[in-house]
């Protein structure tokens, strides 16, 4: 199944706290918003992330996953490095920088704290979606199951001033989406033609 990138325009905060160090949160995925991705709008529905594989999720930079992961997700328990929570209006994630030991670390932190940087994204996969006005040119999609988070990244360039696509570009970062969207209108043409032969049947 496809890997999809979304960035949305929210903020990302730096926060510092004199016992525990340096932290970043914001919220990486947002319901029920209807966002223009270009070619189409897309709607997270609330409900989505029930049941979504959130066992392992890594935080980069830019989804660099060539790169060592500045904190990292694993079955979301105390001890992780980034903590996921999930409510009625999207997922949240507060995440523990180890700015005295990773430059990388230190270098966001500052960038987020000037406003350098100022989005998030998360790479995921579709485990359910549908389409609306399909024979227009601009369909809606809605993303009603999400399969797994895979990472939450920090980033430079969110391509739109609303929810957007990551700087890595339109045609990588919606690939599942077309997939998804081809796939819809086949079986609304498979749908039709049924619809024909049916009558023509009935007819004759």
């Amino acid at each position: 199944m496809s890997k999809e990138i979304r960035a949305f325009n929210f903020e990302v905060r730096a926060e510092q706290n004199d016992e525990h160090g340096h932290f970043l949160s914001g919220q990486p995925i947002v319901f029920d918003e209807k966002t223009d991705l270009g070619w189409h709008d897309e709607i997270i529905e609330r409900g989505a992330l029930n049941g979504t594989d959130l066992r392992d999720v890594r935080f980069l930079i830019n989804h660099n996953t060539d790169m060592i992961p500045l904190a990292r997700s694993r079955n979301n328990n105390e001890n992780s490095t980034m903590q996921m929570s999930v409510n009625d209006s999207g997922m949240n994630i507060r995440v523990d920088l180890d700015t005295e030991n990773n430059a990388e670390s230190k270098a966001l932190y500052s960038a987020v704290e000037r406003g350098d940087i100022s989005g998030m994204s998360f790479m995921f996969t579709v485990d359910s979606d549908s389409w609306d006005d399909l024979e227009s040119d601009h369909p809606t999609r809605h993303i009603r199951a999400i399969g797994k988070v895979f990472e939450v990244s920090a980033v430079t360039f969110p391509a739109y001033e609303a929810t957007s696509i990551t700087a890595r570009g339109l045609s990588e970062a919606l690939e599942g989406a077309k997939e998804s969207l081809e796939s819809a209108k086949a079986e609304k043409a498979k749908v039709e033609r049924d619809k024909e032969i049916i009558k023509f049947i009935l007819e004759d």
